[in-house]
């Protein structure tokens, strides 16, 4: 089998501490990238399987404990286990490795650039025992790239020998840069991200921490959406939730909750207008059933808006606001049929994403910490702890590029279309 390369700052010298309790480490150990049938089928011989690394304890350890400084950041948007991820890295540097220290530097990559004055601080067991209770990250945040030169010289500064970058694709691409920057100058510093998307949808990560509470949280605000739809004459409770290019969440959530009519991800283009159009469905389910229920990903239904190419601090398209125009058009277009609707609209992004992880993620966010400080006391760099097979991996962080969306033909939108009832295509092209 051919393992894929993981960068190494060089030879592991270092007796693990763990040593003494560790039922075993894992060293040359890996789990086929591809594992369906017509993949395989592809492959010559066993030769030409492609493994993921498994992450985990390694016997030996390039950085020596008691030498060895960690740095933590968060950057873009907040969503449920941020707080866990940051204790458990801590709790595993301090507790099991009994490194030198460990610096959470704030407000995300703009702290590890000098000109905005933002200390670090220092991280101990007692100020982060309780933080996995809380929702958004004691590290507080910031959007957008910083210049990798000036992150470098920041971490030489404080001595930092191993930077974990927890963030999205962008972070993640930051993070790569600087691991670059890093081998350009010579340094023996290593940099390990943990990907983080409440939209689920970074390549090569089977499932981003707080998307199972995300999840959660999205059926119970549908079914409070149900019982106000159902209260009404011709009722709609309209639920918007995240998912700019992917609608994992809503995907997700429709099944999670079974009151569901209509899901609208952007992965499927939908009209209001014709024969076929959304309008035309939902009327038709109104004179059946006196009420709907709507959940639509925020990315969903954008060529309905006109193109006005704004971006954000992160390079990220600004997107039309298809909630408000589902409930507003809704309201227009009955009020012109002269018939009544009554839509409730309910938008619980920032609650979503500022809730506390639940029991599911906190379990995953305790073991991506805890295999980011395996990888990175092992001197490994310019990678991500990653799921793939309900195992955790170390990923190349240029494998997580290019995004991760529902496939209008797999087995999960499938299976959407037969809970919610609603037509395999609503676009009239």
């Amino acid at each position: 089998m051919k393992m894929i390369s993981i960068d190494s700052l060089g030879e592991c010298t270092f007796p693990s501490p763990l040593i003494e309790r560790a039922s075993r480490f894992y060293n040359d150990e890996g789990i086929a990238r591809h594992i369906r049938s017509n993949h395989l089928s592809e492959c010559n011989s066993i030769n030409d399987i492609e493994c993921f690394e498994l992450a985990g304890a390694r016997e030996k350890l390039y950085f020596n404990p008691r030498e060895t400084t960690v740095g933590i950041v968060t950057c873009g948007g907040i969503c449920p286990g941020l707080n866990d991820v940051i204790r458990a890295i801590t709790f595993c540097a301090l507790e099991e490795y009994k490194v030198k220290r460990v610096l959470g530097f704030r407000y995300g990559y703009e702290g590890l650039v000098a000109k905005y004055y933002h200390q670090p601080a220092e991280l101990t067991l007692d100020s982060t025992d309780e933080i996995h209770e809380k929702g958004g990250t004691i590290l507080k945040s910031s959007r957008g790239p910083q210049p990798s030169e000036e992150i470098v010289q920041t971490l030489i500064h404080y001595g930092v020998d191993i930077l974990f970058t927890i963030g999205g694709d962008g972070t993640q691409r930051g993070a790569s840069d600087i691991a670059k920057e890093v081998e350009k100058r010579g340094l023996k510093i290593a940099v390990i991200g943990i990907p983080k998307t409440i939209d689920n949808d970074i390549n090569n990560v089977e499932r981003s921490f707080g998307f199972m509470t995300a999840v959660e949280t999205a059926s119970q605000v549908i079914t409070s959406a149900h019982s106000e739809a159902k209260a009404f004459r011709n009722g709609v409770g309209l639920v918007k939730v995240m998912g700019r290019n992917a609608g994992w969440i809503a995907a997700a959530a429709s099944l999670a909750n079974s009151n569901v009519n209509f899901c609208l991800i952007p992965e499927v283009p939908f009209d209001f207008d014709g024969p076929n159009g959304f309008f035309y469905h939902l009327k038709k389910r109104l004179e059946q059933k006196d009420h709907a229920v709507i959940v639509v990903a925020e990315g969903a239904g954008q060529n309905l808006f006109t193109d006005n190419a704004q971006f954000d601090k992160s390079g990220n398209k600004k997107l039309g606001d298809i909630g408000i125009l589902l409930r507003d058009q809704m309201n227009k277009r009955f009020a012109e049929m002269k018939e009544e609707i009554n839509v409730k609209y309910f938008d619980p992004s920032y609650l979503i994403r500022s809730t506390a992880a639940n029991a599911v993620d906190s379990q995953y966010c305790l073991g991506l910490g805890y295999n980011a400080v395996h990888a990175g006391m092992a001197g490994k760099t310019n990678l991500v702890i990653s799921s793939h097979c309900n195992r955790l991996i170390h990923v190349p962080i240029s494998m997580i590029s290019g995004g991760k969306t529902v496939d209008p033909n797999g087995w999960l939108w499938q299976t959407v279309l037969q809970s919610v009832h609603q037509p395999t295509h609503m676009c009239n092209q």
